[in-house]
């Protein structure tokens, strides 16, 4: 009979411990699975889009004459007024209001300069150049370092010089609001010495 006891223990636990196996599985596998849903929900690729089919919400291009709903508030006296001819979509400029100086690349020429930027989205490309001053500042004195003195004298190098502005402002802004915005970079003042 001792014989017998131990063998019906045996017996007994076996389906407890498989039932325990299948428990477990399960809790493992309900755990995987609310964490894939929650990753996929989290990335975007399940649940609402957030804009419809607006797609993402970033600055839209503004038409001439159209509302720009985040364009700064300006005197009301004077009211603007857009040409018939040219882009179909307004400007607004952005214009540093301190200048750059800078020592140009292998040479010991500076280069002194007040720029302009200029958008035809709405005002958050403006609201964000004005927020974002000083990272922006610090790509172009970085741009401007990274200039050879031959290029600053030259129509296509100061064309060139331009678009790594331009670049260089769009990098900063991507990485700040996810969107640059910046169509060009227009030069105020430019000075060799």
């Amino acid at each position: 009979m001792s014989k017998s006891k131990p063998a019906d223990d045996r017996a007994e636990s076996k389906p407890k411990s498989g039932m325990m196996k299948m428990v477990l599985g399960a809790m493992i596998l309900l755990g995987l699975g609310a964490g894939g849903a929650y990753g996929a929900f989290a990335a975007g690729l399940v649940g609402p889009s957030g804009g419809g089919d607006h797609g993402p919400d970033v600055p839209q291009l503004v038409s001439k004459g159209a509302e720009d709903p985040f364009a700064p508030v300006e005197d009301e006296a004077v009211a603007m007024v857009h040409g018939e001819g040219g882009s179909e979509y307004r400007t607004a400029y952005y214009s540093f209001e301190e200048g750059f100086t800078s020592n140009l690349k292998d040479s010991p020429g500076l280069v002194q300069l007040s720029l302009a930027a200029s958008t035809r989205h709405d005002g958050r490309v403006i609201q964000w150049l004005q927020m974002h001053e000083l990272a922006i500042r610090s790509a172009i004195l970085v741009e401007l370092a990274n200039t050879m003195e031959d290029d600053v004298f030259t129509v296509e190098g100061k064309e060139d010089l331009k678009q790594r502005l331009t670049a260089a402002i769009n990098r900063v802004l991507e990485e700040e609001e996810g969107f640059g915005g910046v169509d060009a970079v227009h030069f105020r003042t430019f000075l060799v010495q």
